[in-house]
């Protein structure tokens, strides 16, 4: 049975840990908890579109963004998920989670779109963009660096000169190491974020003094994403610090920063990974085509009179070889080969000696001197008189001295 303790809504055995997630007089975490549900299924959404049409984009300018994008949703997925560390209870594991990750998520989406405005910067100069793997090391040192100085702080606050609790007794698990620290550390934690965060706005603003208008659009959808961002960090470090005094002792620290992440997250998929999702595909398709259909949708210009002329002239050429070579009629068959040189169509199969016949008959042989015979001819010159006369008598019997020989067959 429920104890008096337990909040309206939550079990008897749920652990008041979680009363935040289950509580229904506390509307703020069941309503945050909502929107981060919905921002978690949005960024794997969007993470597989981004997938699905990278074989489709073409541009090498638009390529080198890819990698920036993809980081940039995972620590955005990561703002989400981070947002239950602070709807829950404190505990050793949410404290530390909370003053480890929150710098180290929000350093990585504020590095991707810096490099993204260097890139962009690059673009609207030269037209020309950056290598991708020369963008994901400068985002990730630039991501390291926070990386670096969380680890310290906690090494140094937790393991090496553990803080004694705020309040000086030890009351439960809210006291435990990683909550023993007041809330101008935790914000000074956070100022290379903040470094990054305006150094990012600073950049997209640059972009809009380039030559290529193409890449302003972008700069300026970035430039919207970091001063919503500047508006949001604004309002949630007011309100964390002096958040509590204003409320008149009412405790603001955990529903201020889970809005904070919930808001400033979605400010980043709507305002800037949506819209570049959206222009990936008008990008690709404002390329000009340089293949062979990109002749025929052109007017009538200098370039594609040179290409119908030299078409021409390819074919006059070709031609011209067409018509030396010899017809297909003069080429020799072979009457003893498999191919009769007949048409499938063609009813009348000719036999092997009509067609030796016919093959003698194309090509005469030509007369050799072995096989001519003499003959006697009416008009004689006097040279071939004596040899008409010898080759009478010897046929005759006779040859030609007077002596008479029998002729043998």
């Amino acid at each position: 049975m429920a104890t008096n303790s337990t909040p309206n809504g939550c079990g008897p055995n749920v652990d008041s840990l979680y009363y935040n997630l289950c509580d229904l007089s506390a509307a703020w975490g069941i309503t945050v908890e909502a929107f981060v549900a919905a921002g978690v299924a949005v960024c794997i959404v969007l993470f597989i579109a981004l997938l699905a049409s990278l074989p489709f984009v073409q541009d090498r300018n638009c390529r080198s963004s890819l990698a920036l994008h993809f980081g940039f949703l995972v620590c955005t997925a990561g703002l989400f998920g981070l947002t239950f560390a602070f709807i829950v209870g404190k505990d050793f594991s949410t404290c530390a989670s909370r003053r480890f990750l929150f710098g180290v998520l929000f350093a990585g989406c504020f590095s991707c779109m810096l490099m993204q405005t260097v890139r962009l910067n690059i673009l609207a100069q030269k037209n020309v963009s950056p290598r991708a793997w020369v963008l994901c090391l400068g985002a990730l040192g630039l991501w390291l660096v926070q990386v670096i100085i969380n680890t310290e702080w906690l090494i140094i606050t937790v393991v090496r000169y553990p803080l004694e609790p705020l309040g000086g007794v030890h009351e439960g698990r809210e006291t435990s190491t990683p909550c023993n620290i007041t809330k101008h550390d935790f914000v000074i934690g956070l100022i290379y974020v903040m470094t990054l965060l305006l150094t990012t706005l600073v950049s997209s603003l640059t972009v809009m003094a380039g030559k290529y208008n193409r890449w302003k659009t972008e700069a300026a959808f970035i430039a919207v994403t970091t001063f919503l961002s500047v508006c949001i960090w604004v309002a949630w470090i007011v309100m964390y610090l002096d958040g509590n005094e204003q409320t008149g002792g009412v405790i603001m620290d955990d529903p201020t920063m889970a809005i904070a992440l919930v808001v400033n997250a979605w400010v980043f998929v709507v305002f800037h990974t949506i819209p570049r999702l959206c222009s990936l595909a008008g990008d690709d398709e404002s390329q000009p085509s340089f293949g062979e259909d990109s002749f025929a949708n052109r007017g009538v210009g200098y370039e594609t009179i040179l290409k119908e002329t030299s078409a021409q002239s390819i074919f006059m050429e070709n031609k011209a070889f067409s018509m030396d070579e010899p017809s297909k009629a003069s080429k020799p068959i072979s009457p003893y080969s498999g191919y009769t040189g007949q048409l499938r169509s063609s009813v009348y199969q000719p036999t092997e000696l009509a067609l030796i016949s016919k093959a003698a008959a194309n090509n005469p042989a030509e007369p050799t001197h072995d096989t001519m015979i003499p003959r006697a001819s009416a008009n004689t010159t006097p040279d071939s008189a004596g040899v008409e006369n010898q080759s009478t008598a010897y046929m005759n019997g006779n040859d030609g001295n007077g002596r008479h020989g029998n002729a043998e067959w």
